[in-house]
């Protein structure tokens, strides 16, 4: 009885860890976007405020972050999902850096 119960064990252990590195594969915990919707080229330029207007709409410098989103929308053609992070799926987003080599887009 100890014997299975033991074996028993072991296996959900075993099942809880391939559930973890086959979420840790996916990426940001299973979560992805895909290039259909995000990506370079997906936002015409006259979409960018309303994109940028939801992309800063939780941070307390509002004027910056559309002031700078809306540079970058501009540029890039893209803004990345959600209220920040996710800057993966926009490459040039991503990598447009400032004079000190910081992120410019935010």
């Amino acid at each position: 009885m100890a014997k299975s119960f033991a074996i028993f064990i072991l296996a959900l252990f075993a099942i809880s860890m391939l559930q973890i590195m086959a979420v840790a594969a996916n990426g940001q915990g299973g979560r992805h976007y895909d290039s259909k919707h995000y990506g370079p080229g997906t936002v015409k330029s006259y979409q960018c405020p309303g994109k940028c207007d939801t992309r800063c709409s939780q941070t307390q410098y509002r004027k910056p972050c559309l002031f700078f989103c809306n540079k970058c929308c501009k540029k890039c053609l893209c803004v990345p999902p959600g209220y920040y992070g996710n800057k993966a799926v926009c490459p040039c987003y991503n990598n447009w850096k400032t004079k000190e080599g910081g992120p410019k887009c935010p």
